[in-house]
């Protein structure tokens, strides 16, 4: 058969122009095209199956013309001298010898199998129920022909000494008993899936090795080593499909077990091409794989069961697309789609979803927020709570005015609206006047009805200022942590005489046109501590506040730089979230909104939430999927806070679509 394969081959390769222009029609009387597709074939016939199957290649046989027979004849039975003249027919053949066995409450059952190449295969199974000799005859005979079916055995011949079984299956004996009927019709099934069976009554002198095995096996001593059958090929579930629609393997299948090609042309030659890697072993389609031999191919039903069993199943752990498509290949199973299916089912896992990473990718371009004025928008927090100091300070209100990063803070015992209200007026607007706006996230303390205003869902430049007071305040207290009021004001002087990066000025020259005197220059002198006039002192002062406009066109240019310079780099690490009406979303869970009995096994997202509506980029206003409204806007500025999800779902906090 391979000299036949490396024929055509060497056919191919020579008139390869015409192999490619035009359907070869090869008539040969010899099944080339199975013997270059059994999975048992040699690695060069698999090799020339793959070269030949970019070829439009129509195998028939050969008409019956007399002096074309002759002349075959000829060419195919003329031996040398040197070669054996063996039937070739018997080259192909397989033997098997059969014994079954029955005790009390089991029986045995020996089989040895004789390949044609001389190789043995002998096999001892143990009934476990009770059993006759003739039942167990007859299911020797059942498990040797599936054992030689697995093998790959298409012509055998079956010795057994039963002269009843032999006769019931070659129609000698006729089957009365309910029980032989239905071992006869399952025999004669398994049978007509062979090209030849042949079962002929040999005498027990030679059937010993089958007759020891069955008697090993149906004996009291149990070994590991003999398999065992539980129930009886009568008793043997029958499984139906399921499903029969048609599905990317039945092409394929089609032309592998009867030839079938579609009509069109190159549609043909492209199923030919595909299905060389394929091959159907028992009934069940399999595709040569490169990391292992051989793939089993999954109907679309059948491969959800298989993702969703390595995903989420009893050795699942939620990996991720890729991993699960590792996982998938290893396990030996193989469909066209695999990766975008592994990738659609982790996006769609509920559970994936909920206990997803936190996002630190930006959702929204950056929107610098500029005053038009000095002391026309103040940005409000709360910092706290700290370390408890005298009369019961805990929490610190800070101010920052956003043109000039004037601060001012105040300790608070607790956080009301009248402590923020007091704080504001004293702080804020007997000091520097009415703002135009009032910039702060926090809820009620600043939501009343005597300062409505007072609401926003962004103040970054006030919470980066809680950073810097934070700073300043451990660096200086180290072990004494309860005396932060006492130094408060020291803390606040340092950061208002201190130059500021976005205007090039300290916040104290931004406010009232001159620097401050600090203390250093009282210790050591300078030259405008050492050669002080009062007069001329005073004119300096009237002479700055004329320039203040200027240094502050300058420090505002310096600013507009600087945030355009920190806009580029935020906007660099943008990965946009568009999310519409309707969406549903998960957010970020918080400290607040944390089961505390959960620990570090809780989600990090909890929803799901309804985007109500789109206030500005980046910032929407949530309601619960049951339609009831939450109070106030979440805001999307950061990626750890809201993550859209892949079903139906978003926010500030994350907002995370969620997938169906």
């Amino acid at each position: 058969m391979e000299k036949l394969a490396f024929a055509l081959v060497t056919a191919a390769r020579k008139l390869r122009p015409y192999f490619q222009a035009h359907t070869i029609v090869l008539l040969t009387n010899h099944p080339l095209r199975k013997a270059m597709n059994k999975p048992d074939a040699a690695g060069r016939l698999i090799q020339w199956s793959i070269e030949l199957s970019e070829f439009d290649i129509d195998y028939r046989p050969r008409t019956a013309v007399k002096a074309q027979a002759l002349a075959d004849f000829i060419a195919e039975f003329t031996s040398k001298d040197d070669e054996p003249t063996e039937d070739v027919e018997q080259t192909s053949k397989w033997t098997m010898n059969i014994d079954g066995s029955s005790t009390k409450d089991s029986g045995g059952v020996g089989i040895v199998l004789r390949s044609p190449e001389g190789d043995i295969i002998k096999q001892a199974i143990r009934l476990q129920y009770p059993t006759t000799n003739n039942e167990a005859e007859y299911e020797a005979l059942l498990l040797g022909l599936n054992t030689a079916k697995i093998l790959g055995a298409t012509e055998l011949d079956v010795h057994s000494d039963s002269q009843l079984v032999v006769g019931q299956v070659n129609g000698d004996y006729e089957a009365k008993e309910g029980r032989m009927q239905q071992y006869l019709q399952l025999v004669r099934h398994q049978i007509s899936q062979f090209r030849e069976v042949r079962l002929c009554r040999v005498p027990r002198e030679q059937n010993t090795e089958a007759d020891q095995l069955a008697k090993s096996a149906s004996s009291s001593t149990v070994d590991d080593k003999i398999k065992t059958v539980q129930q009886s090929s009568l008793q043997t579930t029958k499984v139906n499909p399921i499903h029969t629609e048609i599905s990317w393997m039945t092409p394929i299948i089609s032309y592998l077990q009867r030839g079938t090609l579609p009509d069109n042309r190159h549609e043909a030659r492209r199923l030919k091409v595909r299905a060389s890697r394929f091959l159907m072993l028992q009934g069940t389609l399999y595709k040569r794989g490169f990391s292992l031999p051989y793939l089993r191919c999954l109907a679309p039903d059948e491969a959800n069961y298989v993702m969703r069993e390595i995903h989420e199943g009893v050795c699942g752990d939620h990996s991720g697309a890729r991993a699960l498509q590792r996982k998938i290949v290893r396990a030996g199973y193989y469909w066209p789609s695999m990766k975008a299916d592994a990738y659609q089912f982790v996006q769609r896992c509920d559970k994936c979803q909920r206990f997803a990473n936190h996002l630190h990718s930006p959702p929204a371009v950056l929107v610098p927020m500029t005053a038009p004025w000095p002391f026309a928008q103040w940005g409000l927090d709360i910092m706290g709570p700290l370390p408890i100091g005298r009369r019961q300070l805990k929490f610190l209100v800070v101010a920052i005015d956003y043109f000039t990063k004037w601060v001012e803070a105040e300790p608070l015992a607790t956080i009301t609206e009248r402590n923020i209200q007091n704080f504001v007026w004293k702080a804020v607007i007997c000091r520097f006047g009415i703002p135009r706006v009032l910039v702060s996230d926090n809820g009620k303390q600043f939501d009343n009805p005597r300062s409505r205003i007072v609401r926003y869902s962004n103040s970054q430049p006030v919470e980066v200022t809680n950073r810097s007071l934070l700073k300043l305040i451990k660096t200086r207290l180290e072990g004494a942590k309860g005396l932060w009021p006492e130094e408060l004001p020291s803390i606040l002087w340092a950061y208002r005489t201190t130059v500021r990066i976005p205007t090039g000025e300290t916040p104290f020259r931004m406010t009232f046109g001159s620097e401050a005197v600090v203390p250093v220059e009282i210790g050591l002198t300078t030259f405008r501590t050492s050669a002080y006039d009062e007069q001329e002192n005073e004119e300096q002062l009237r002479l700055n506040l004329d320039l203040i406009d200027e240094v502050r066109e300058t420090a505002e240019t310096r600013m507009k730089r600087y945030q355009e310079k920190m806009a580029r780099h935020y906007n660099s690490r943008v990965k946009p979230r568009q999310l519409s009406v309707g969406d549903l979303v998960l957010r970020k869970v918080t400290l607040a909104t944390k089961n505390p009995s959960e620990g570090k096994l809780g989600p990090n997202w909890e929803g799901p939430y309804k985007v109500i509506e789109i206030r500005r980029p980046g910032t929407y206003h949530l309601g619960r999927h049951e339609r009831t409204t939450v109070t106030s806007p979440m805001e999307c500025r950061a990626p750890q806070e809201i993550l859209s999800l892949k079903k139906d779902q978003l926010c500030k906090n994350i907002i995370l679509r969620i997938k169906e």
